[in-house]
């Protein structure tokens, strides 16, 4: 993906609300499942890493990215954005 097309969904990201939380349990197969269906209908879904979360938040967001085949856009604090391939 190019730098123009990662800049536009970091821009459209920034007014979604989180809707996929992973929590202590890390990346699961439940929550992978949510944010293939989510990239389905949205193209680009936001991620709470919460704080109990044992897993560096940069790695889960790319186990997460590479289990739901999506691109990991960027990972900021605890939030990660994921697109659509």
């Amino acid at each position: 993906m190019d730098k123009k097309r990662k800049a536009a969904l970091k821009g459209a990201a920034q007014q979604l609300e989180a809707t996929v939380h992973v929590g202590k349990e890390g990346v699961t197969e439940k929550v992978v499942g949510e944010v293939v269906k989510q990239l389905k209908s949205k193209r680009l879904v936001k991620v709470r890493l919460l704080p109990s979360m044992e897993q560096d938040r940069h790695e889960a967001a790319e186990k997460l990215a590479a289990a739901a085949s999506a691109v990991l856009i960027e990972v900021r604090g605890r939030t990660a954005v994921l697109a659509k391939e």
